[in-house]
């Protein structure tokens, strides 16, 4: 009762929250104050304290104040049978007075607060500092005196007035670090951008069925209005709350907003409360809408986090407020921490400090592990960086030694303070350089590879009907080894045609004519099957002439009303005579009972039972079958395995569903204990057993053979029975005659994996699941069971990678479990869809093939991107340090440094991260978990090029001057001007990156690195831009870039050694990577996978506590690479992000994650997940994992 007393607190302070006109529209907002109900007999305060109360509360609230469910009802303006009139006027008269469904969103990050963020990154605030320290020092003349005295040979820094240019490095300096943190800030933005693109749509895909002047139509749900009569069914999320009107066997999942995983019944005289954000788990019904949006349960709770963080800006401005707000921040800020969380749920805590204990508990068990690419990139980040830091330090001092050596022992110098200056001068230069070589040597473009290649995937696997909802569902999807496929509309039209039925003892084969059917027993037929299926399955006509007829509703009940109409019977007019409030009780369909039953009144005062369901099953519950003549005769069990035999079988084999069709009578006095199902769902007379047939589409057949290909396993979990099951398989290509394979039902699955005691046992599953192409008449609970048996396995040495695909509610924790979740667009229900990661436009499992090629594309694309980059990272900082070493000073200038950072990184990524994929993908096999990222090809490649590149720059560094025949730029002074030698140094190198960046394109050793080279016109466009500004950065960047111009001559050199690159690349490619054993460990070491042995959730220790250390900011570099973070983030934005609303529901599915990439850190949010998710996990929610 607590819960809903605190509930009821929010709904009460929630109002104070929002100051008028802050919400833009008044009709969106909350309606103001409590006498805005209009004219309605009811105001939104009092609705808002009725929805407050639940079970007999709320019942005697409900007749207190208005008689009972039709009194509230016509104080809204509303009928339960009709609905509201829906016209125009009235639905914006409700919004005025209830408010509108719909939740403002977060306000997104302005651009400037996104610099602000990218300004952050220590790497550049470690620059900007040196530069500002550079830019003062060039400023400040040391007082007169004598130079020469300082002993450090000032040379002709004088000379031709360049003395005055020294501030123009400092300057540069800061002009790229603005220039880095321009395309960061404006990655970060276009990203958001994206994602709020992707959230509308998604909000505007969901829709819900209500009546309106008498009909059931599909609305937007962002349109549906208090006094709207809605249809609530199996699956469906509710979208706002109400009281329920009428109901069959109603159970809601409320976890996510209580917290309770046990599911509540809910029923007209019980507990009429239906809540927003929670969950139809069974039954079906209708309820009036009492509250919508802002006014709604969810809706509050949102409120209450907008508020929190109104509230966190309100402490700076306090004094501004008036006291009655200041107060109230007082007691939030007292209960910041655990706040939220305490009010979803009574927690001990009075400071919430429990709730901090459980958030660190938390924060280190992941949802699903790191996606493969993620901890791979984790790795080799951290493990560059160290090397990186650790470099730069060296270089750092050994010239600081080398100098101060030089100055002070072998020169004799004593320290003057004249000099200090100059001496500071110096060392800042050392600084710089220092910090240089640490900036080449991190990869900045990593980070923003991943974010562009995700993004472009994601984008354009939108075209192939993929939706994803989680960025890195896509790339994990590259790694598949395994999908288990629901049967249903996935692999077959989901177009379901009775096509032979077993009906008075005669089989045919064919739909019959109603003449050669028994009067009674067609009767009986057409009764059962148009009272015993959902009133919201019908058959309307088809949108074209002589098109199919449409199939609203469940697809096997709308394939039993077209046998109705095929019979020349009419259900519509059945149905009209007994309407859906006189059905007395239903059972609804389920996948424990597999059957479904109706019970009606019949006008003498006994009862009938319609009952439908899987033929096996139901066959057992039946004593009489109806013979020729429609006389009910007795049907004994030999009877049923004679029927199994010579009719199920037989039409299973066809690859049909068979179900089976039958009723009861029962007297009505006494009337039978409708609680006690066993009793009343026994001694049934079998009306007849029809065939369903649901055609394969025609497309799967192709794409299951890709995946076969591709090294994929394809396996069927579906409700069928074994032998439809094993036709249907044999038809898709799943299974091949004569292949080593098994196809077993739940009943086998489950002996066979169980222990004496019943448990399971891994070992157990191991033996099964290698072989098992086919689960028929499995549970959820076996799909779960099967798919947490194969990740959790260690039988091959690859843990093996699960896509799962679902549709239906219980398929949740399964979808959870998996590493890739799809879920049906069309089919899948709410709930599907929430624990998915990309949902099915089309239901089609092609799709799911085109899923896997980009998931494999953008695994390459990152690979391309890695071996282009450590070649650039590895020769850049062996340059930079013995550059420094041997000539104290680097070839490669800060500002240059910069711009091959810059441009090699930011445009590398975008060129090589834009691939468009190939056929070719799905030739070879998965790389798997425990591949390095690098492979020993791409090591080979990393370390060929290499050393080319390392020869020509030194050869360059050493006897440039003696080939080009120009004065030597070793050794020079402070300040002096930039020497031609050291121009062509540079030129050299960043020519042979460009061409280097064409080798890239290819990481499996190909030979034609052109190939499809003109299908990505950003590559080009990127190559010829960077060469272009390449020729104005040296013929005119003079001193900001230390570069002078070269000559005609010098330029085709500089070319030639760059084509070389192509040559050598060639050359490279010849070399058969067996041969070179050295590479192995290479290849090995910089293993950024997993410790084959260990167990995932070790590694995730592992790699968590590799980011927590790192996170103590002992590695200044990693710390401050707030790019390879807030872009890594990207990649887990879609992870985190969802636990914010742990209690919080949010009507569309991806709504919040989508609100901001970093929202994840206020305290509020992250309580508010951890309370709910520690109480008890919902079991269509398996991880307690909250849904947003």
């Amino acid at each position: 009762m607590s819960t809903t007393a605190t509930m009821g607190e929010m709904a009460n302070s929630a109002v104070e929250f929002y100051p008028k006109g802050a919400r833009g529209t008044g009709s969106v907002g909350r309606a103001e104050g409590s006498q805005a109900g209009g004219d309605f007999g009811v105001t939104v305060t009092e609705l808002a304290e009725l929805m407050e109360l639940r079970g007999t509360d709320a019942l005697q609230k409900i007749q207190e104040s208005y008689g009972d469910t039709d009194g509230l009802c016509q104080r809204l303006q509303s009928n339960t049978t009709e609905g509201v009139s829906g016209d125009p006027a009235d639905i914006e008269r409700r919004c005025q007075a209830f408010g509108a469904n719909f939740i403002p969103p977060k306000k997104a990050k302005t651009f400037l607060e996104l610099v602000w963020e990218a300004l952050q990154d220590v790497t550049l605030i470690i620059l900007e500092v040196a530069a500002i320290i550079s830019l003062g020092l060039s400023f400040y003349q040391p007082p007169g005196g004598d130079t020469e005295a300082c002993g450090v040979v000032q040379g002709s820094a004088e000379d031709e007035g360049e003395g005055d240019t020294g501030w123009i490095e400092g300057a540069a300096i800061l002009l790229s670090v603005v220039c880095v943190v321009l395309v960061t800030a404006f990655n970060d933005w276009s990203k958001e951008k994206q994602f709020r693109g992707l959230q509308s749509r998604i909000e505007q895909e969901q829709r819900f069925a209500v009546v309106r002047k008498g009909n059931v139509i599909q609305i937007p749900v962002a349109d549906m209005v208090v006094g709207d009569m809605a249809q609530v069914k199996y699956g469906d999320l509710l979208p706002a709350d109400g009281v329920l009107v009428q109901s069959n066997d109603l159970k809601i999942d409320e976890s996510s907003l209580t917290g309770e995983s046990d599911h509540v019944s809910k029923s007209v005289d019980k507990d009429p409360m239906l809540l927003s954000g929670t969950h139809v788990m069974e039954g079906s019904g209708r309820m009036l809408v009492t509250a919508v949006g802002v006014n709604s349960q969810t809706g509050i709770i949102f409120t209450l986090l907008g508020a929190g963080e109104l509230e966190e800006e309100g402490k700076d401005k306090k004094g501004k407020q008036p006291d009655g707000a200041v107060e109230n921040n007082q007691n939030k800020a007292k209960k910041q921490d655990g706040g939220v969380a305490m009010e979803m749920q009574p927690l001990k805590s009075a400071e919430g400090g429990e709730v901090e204990d459980r958030e660190k508990k938390k924060t280190s068990v992941p949802k699903k592990e790191k996606s493969v690419l993620q901890g791979k990139l984790t790795k080799l980040a951290v493990q560059i960086g160290k090397a990186g830091l650790v470099m730069s330090a060296i270089t750092v001092i050994i010239l600081v030694l080398y100098f101060v050596i030089n100055t002070f022992v072998v020169e004799g110098q004593s320290w003057l303070a004249e000099c200090t200056p100059l001496y500071v001068q110096y060392f800042v230069k050392f600084f710089i350089i220092g910090v240089t070589v640490l900036v080449v040597a991190v990869p900045e473009g990593l980070p923003l590879a991943v974010t562009i290649s995700l993004a472009y995937s994601v984008k354009k696997m939108m075209k192939d009907n993929n939706l994803v909802r989680h960025l890195d569902a896509c790339e994990t999807m590259g790694n598949a080894t395994a999908i288990c496929s629901d049967k249903t509309g996935t692999l077959t039209t989901n177009r379901m045609t009775v096509v032979q039925t077993h009906i008075g003892d005669v089989h045919h084969r064919l739909v019959p004519d109603p003449g050669q059917i028994n009067a009674r027993t067609l009767d009986l037929l057409v009764n059962a099957i148009a009272i015993n299926s959902a009133y919201t399955s019908k058959i309307l006509p088809p949108d074209v002439e002589g098109g199919l007829a449409k199939q609203v509703g469940n697809k096997t009940e709308c394939g039993l009303l077209g046998f109705v109409l095929d019979l020349q019977r009419d259900y519509a007019a059945v149905r009209e005579q007994i309407p859906e409030e006189r059905l007395y009780k239903v059972y609804t369909f389920n996948s424990v009972r597999k059957s479904m039953c109706t019970v009606i009144k019949l006008p003498d005062g006994s009862f009938r039972i319609y009952s439908k369901g899987a033929s096996e099953i139901l066959l057992k519950k039946c004593s009489f079958i109806l013979d020729t003549n429609g006389e009910a005769r007795i049907f004994r069990p030999r009877d049923r395995d004679e029927m199994v035999k010579q009719v199920i079988e037989p039409m299973a084999c066809e690859g049909l569903r068979t179900i089976c069709i039958a009723y009861r009578d029962l007297p009505g006095n006494p009337e039978p204990d409708w609680e006690n199902e066993a009793e009343i769902v026994t001694e049934l007379t079998c009306i007849t057993v029809v065939g369903i047939e649901d055609p394969v589409r025609p497309e799967v057949p192709e794409a299951i053979r890709k995946c076969q290909r591709a090294g994929i396993t394809v396996r069927m979990v579906t409700g069928d029975n074994i032998s439809t099951a094993r036709a249907i398989a044999v038809k898709c290509g799943i299974i091949h005659p004569g292949d080593d394979f098994l196809c077993i039902d739940g009943k086998e699955f489950n002996r066979r994996i169980r222990n004496e005691k019943g448990e399971i046992e891994q070992e157990r599953i191991d033996k099964v699941w290698p072989k098992l192409r086919v689960l028929a008449r499995s549970s959820p609970t076996d799909k779960h069971t099967l798919v947490k048996g194969i990740i959790d396995s260690t039988v091959l040495e690859q843990r093996q990678v699960v896509a799962v695909t679902g549709d239906g509610t219980n398929d949740g924790p399964a979808l959870k479990k998996a590493d890739v979740g799809f879920a049906m667009g069309i089919a899948g229900t709410d709930v599907a869809k929430e624990a998915s990661d990309i949902i099915l436009t089309d239901d089609n499992f092609s799709s799911i093939v085109k899923a896997v090629m980009w998931g494999r594309n953008v695994y390459d694309s990152i690979s391309k991107f890695l071996q282009f980059q450590l070649t650039v990272n590895v020769v850049a900082v062996i340059v930079a340090f013995t550059g420094a070493c041997i000539t104290q000073d680097s070839p490669l200038k800060a500002v240059q440094m910069l711009w091959v950072n810059l441009i090699m990184d930011t445009f590398a990524s975008l060129a090589l991260a834009t691939e468009p994929p190939t056929e070719d993908l799905l030739l070879r096999k998965p790389y798997g978990r425990n591949n390095p990222l690098i492979s020993l090809t791409m090591m080979k490649n990393i370390l060929g090029h290499g050393v080319y590149q390392l020869i020509i720059i030194f050869t360059l560094l050493f006897i440039g001057e003696h080939i080009f025949n120009i004065d030597s730029g070793r050794n020079a002074p402070l300040h002096s001007p930039p020497s031609e030698h050291y121009t062509i140094i540079f030129n050299t190198f960043v020519l042979m990156q460009l061409f280097n960046e064409i080798n890239a394109r290819k990481i499996h050793g190909e030979r034609n690195v052109f190939d499809g080279i003109f299908a990505n016109p950003i590559f080009c466009t990127i190559v010829l831009g960077t060469f272009a500004v390449q020729i104005v950065i040296v013929q005119w960047g003079g001193k900001p870039f230390s570069c002078a111009p070269l000559n005609m001559e010098q330029w085709l050199w500089c070319l030639f050694v760059g084509v070389g690159e192509l040559l050598w690349g060639q050359v490279i490619a010849t070399v058969p990577t067996e041969r070179l054993p050295c590479l192995k460990e290479a290849g090995m070491n910089l293993d950024p996978g997993d410790d084959d042995g260990e167990d995932m959730a070790d590694d995730e220790d592992e790699i968590d506590c590799a980011e927590r250390e790192l996170r103590r900011g002992q590695i200044l570099w990693f710390r401050g690479l707030n790019r390879i973070q807030t872009q890594m983030e990207v990649v887990s934005t879609f992870k985190r992000s969802g636990s914010f609303q742990g209690a919080v529901r949010r009507r569309s599915s991806v709504l919040s994650q989508l609100h901001d990439v970093n929202t994840i850190s206020t305290p509020s949010h992250v309580a508010l997940s951890t309370a709910t998710a520690n109480t008890s996990p919902a079991p269509g929610n398996a991880s307690g994992e909250s849904i947003p």
